[in-house]
């Protein structure tokens, strides 16, 4: 089954901040991949380093490996952000992930907010309440 996250209008989701040590690849519809560093993450969506900017309003596949186990969605590219020291800051925000790649999103960003362990592969992060 596929869960398809909504963000809430009055709260926004707990995002985790990997500092860009957690490889991500990005399937763009054409079959086309790049390679890109995942920054922050949540459970609507997150925010890549990419080398070269994608349109916004792409349709693209995300997959990411963490402790807890692999996870892939469907996203929507969202408006670059701006230049990072060695690439470009994307937006995206998950459109669709399968019940398995959900609970495990869920997993991590639950385990880091509540602090038990660290469930993204990194070497440090940070917590952003919002």
């Amino acid at each position: 089954m596929t869960h398809f996250p909504q963000p809430h209008a009055d709260r926004r989701a707990t995002r985790v901040h990997v500092g860009s040590t957690i490889s991500a690849l990005v399937t763009l519809e054409d079959g086309h991949r790049a390679k890109c560093k995942l920054q922050t993450i949540s459970i609507t969506g997150g925010l890549l380093r990419l080398t070269k900017a994608l349109s916004q309003g792409d349709f693209v596949e995300v997959a990411f490996q963490t402790q807890s186990g692999p996870v892939q969605g469907m996203a929507e590219m969202l408006n670059p952000m701006g230049v990072a020291r060695d690439g470009i800051l994307q937006p995206f925000r998950f459109i669709a992930l399968g019940d398995d790649d959900h609970r495990t999103l869920r997993m991590v960003v639950d385990a880091v907010s509540d602090r038990s362990f660290m469930g993204i592969r990194s070497n440090q992060f940070n917590l952003a309440k919002s």
